[in-house]
């Protein structure tokens, strides 16, 4: 035991750094995760090359890597270095439909596909379908607990109460071959690794498993609230796995108090919660409280909803919310609804693969870097600054290699059968946890606009305006230019297009095109946006109505006009189709004639193919 809690303290000080806290007394079980930490952090290169070594010698009869890559079974660096080409979607796509449409053969992975976790980002409009194999999730599971160990060394006592976490499932579908194809998370919450876990008091939720699985949003949101609220003073964290999903949680107190305070006072569930399993679950929990049902009516009823999470939570020490990337829009009404409480973002992730942890969790969020875990696949990077955006193999970089302040696109070999897969995600080298690199998420390449897990490029935003402004032609009206923002002081947040209309006529085109129409236009973009945008209207309610706001004419002129003046040269001058400048945004507010919202839902159904 001696050995143990020298080991633990050593440990323990190197992942803290020299300005952390303390050491507070380490059990065995974390002191053995934080040893593992360090383990695979020292010698990265050589877990690296051990990685690599190992999916290739599993993947070695796979048609991906005999036919097309024509390694012959070799698992060394060299060989495949030399002979495996970088791959986007696109290039995988076709041996990806044949096992979505049944092909059972080994095509990518030497193991049989379980099922496909349908990434956020989107292929000509909808899902990517990403293979995955049964014993991914053991990898997956490893780094959900690595994530309570470390954050122990910065707030201690974190045992001693529970989670208030909103989590939920999405709607899966089937594909041809009879594969489920659903989100990452869904995938996990569904498995038996997080449905028969063995009580952890690290990781002890307020919510009832059943109330996480409905699949009915607004049931399994009511449910998790009013556990959370019966609960309240267990609570010592609060969190989503988005930001934007924990303000949305806030949304629904805020809608829902009344009914909630009623239901905590009578000891009865509403009946518009029908789930059976979900009302067998909240039973257990929910008793007769007149007093917290005082206090909640008394929290809610004044308006002020500055500090609610604090005022209802009163033990809350952290938030517990991913707040970098596109998120990191949500940071300060985050801060106005818990009084200024710490976020913490604990881990880095994809449909692709679960990648590593942020080892100084209750850093500032501009401050977040992640330090990726060597066993978790084999890593890669892609230089940002040698123009090399065609993808040019031969300059990848290996993990062990990369340098310090330099940005990198993220390129992986899984061992699912990914095979030096471009992620798409651009990382800065930050620096270093022992010989591993620690990396800023800078962005995700040609994503315009998110509210949360949609992703929506240019090139989609400009199919969308270019189909709905044919419905001004009837009026003589046409789009002369626009910009986008994604707009989240009101939650949901939503799309905001900012449209110039020339009207053909002698009237102004702000008078030319009626108020009906320009609804209509909202709704014609929304139909053109991809199935997750669509999803997370229709089946989540993420995302708001999308706005068009009618610019008067001459708008995009001072926009130049104003680019000129701070520096932007005339001749080089592009619009920019999103901005997220404020004073940009004031002076685009500043000229509206008109807002306009989608009056209706885009349609949306979980039966769709999502590979189509």
């Amino acid at each position: 035991m001696a050995v143990m809690a020298e080991v633990s303290a050593t440990t323990g000080a190197a992942l803290r750094g020299p300005a952390s806290p303390a050491p507070a007394p380490m059990k065995e079980s974390d002191a053995e995760k934080l040893r593992f930490i360090e383990e695979m952090t020292s010698d990265v290169d050589a877990v690296q090359e051990r990685v690599l070594s190992e999916i290739l010698a599993r993947n070695a009869d796979t048609e991906y890597l005999v036919a097309k890559c024509g390694l012959a079974g070799a698992t060394d660096r060299a060989r495949f270095r030399a002979k495996v080409p970088m791959a986007t979607y696109e290039d995988l796509q076709p041996y990806i439909r044949r096992i979505a449409d049944g092909d059972r053969s080994p095509i990518l992975s030497g193991h049989p596909v379980s099922e496909f976790l349908t990434s956020s980002g989107t292929s000509a409009g909808e899902r990517k379908l990403m293979p995955t194999i049964e014993d991914e999730l053991n990898r997956r599971t490893l780094l959900y607990s690595l994530q309570m160990p470390v954050m122990n060394l910065y707030v201690p006592g974190m045992d001693k109460g529970k989670a208030l976490h909103f989590l939920f499932v999405k709607s899966e579908t089937q594909t041809p071959g009879g594969l489920a194809a659903r989100p990452v998370l869904t995938s996990y919450y569904k498995s038996s690794h997080f449905k028969n876990r063995p009580f952890d008091a690290y990781n002890n939720y307020t919510s009832p498993t059943a109330a996480i699985l409905c699949a009915d949003a607004f049931q399994s949101m009511y449910a998790q609230m009013v556990c959370g609220l019966c609960q309240r003073h267990d609570v010592l964290r609060v969190g989503a796995v988005f930001a934007s999903g924990l303000l949305r949680a806030i949304r629904f107190l805020q809608l829902n108090w009344e009914q909630l305070a009623a239901d905590i006072e009578a000891g009865a569930l509403t009946p518009r919660v029908t789930d059976p399993s979900v009302r067998e679950a909240v039973a257990e929990i929910l008793r007769p409280d007149a007093d917290l049902a005082a206090v909640i009516r008394a929290e809610c009823s004044s308006g002020e909803w500055a500090g609610i999470i604090t005022r209802i939570w009163p033990n809350t020490k952290y938030l517990d919310v991913i707040v970098t990337g596109a998120m990191a829009q949500y940071i300060p009404t985050l801060k106005h609804y818990s009084g200024g409480l710490p976020m913490a973002c604990t881990m880095y992730a994809s449909s692709e693969c679960y990648f590593g942890l942020n080892l100084r969790p209750m850093c500032d969020p501009s401050e977040v870097s992640y330090t990726l875990m060597p066993n978790m696949c084999y890593f890669e990077f892609l230089p940002m600054d040698t123009g090399n955006g065609g993808g040019d193999a031969s300059q990848l970089v290996d993990l062990a290699r990369v340098e310090l302040g330099r940005e990198y696109e993220l390129v992986i070999t899984t061992y699912a059968g990914l095979n030096r897969y471009r992620v798409g995600d651009v990382l800065q080298v930050t620096g270093f946890h022992n010989a591993a690199p620690q990396f800023r998420f800078v962005r995700r390449k040609n994503v315009l606009l998110s509210i949360e897990s949609d992703k929506t490029d240019e090139a989609e935003l400009q199919r969308a305006v270019e189909r709905a402004s044919a419905l001004l032609r009837a009026h003589g009206a046409t789009v002369v230019e626009y910009t986008s923002q994604a707009y989240t002081k009101s939650i949901p947040g939503h799309y905001v297009i900012y449209w110039e209309l020339l009207a053909s006529g002698a009237t102004g085109a702000g008078a030319a095109v009626d108020r009906e129409t320009l609804e209509r236009c909202c709704l014609e973009m929304e139909e053109a946006l991809n199935s997750v945008y669509r999803q997370s209207r229709v089946a989540d309610g993420s995302i708001g109505p999308l706005e068009i706001r009618v610019v008067r004419p001459g708008t995009f002129e001072e926009l130049m006009d104003y680019a000129i003046s701070r520096g932007a040269s005339i001749n080089q001058y592009k619009v920019p189709r999103c901005v997220t400048f404020p004073p940009i945004i004031e002076l685009l507010d500043s000229r509206v004639v008109s807002s306009n919202f989608s009056p209706a839902l885009p349609h949306w159904t979980p039966a769709q193919r999502n590979d189509d």
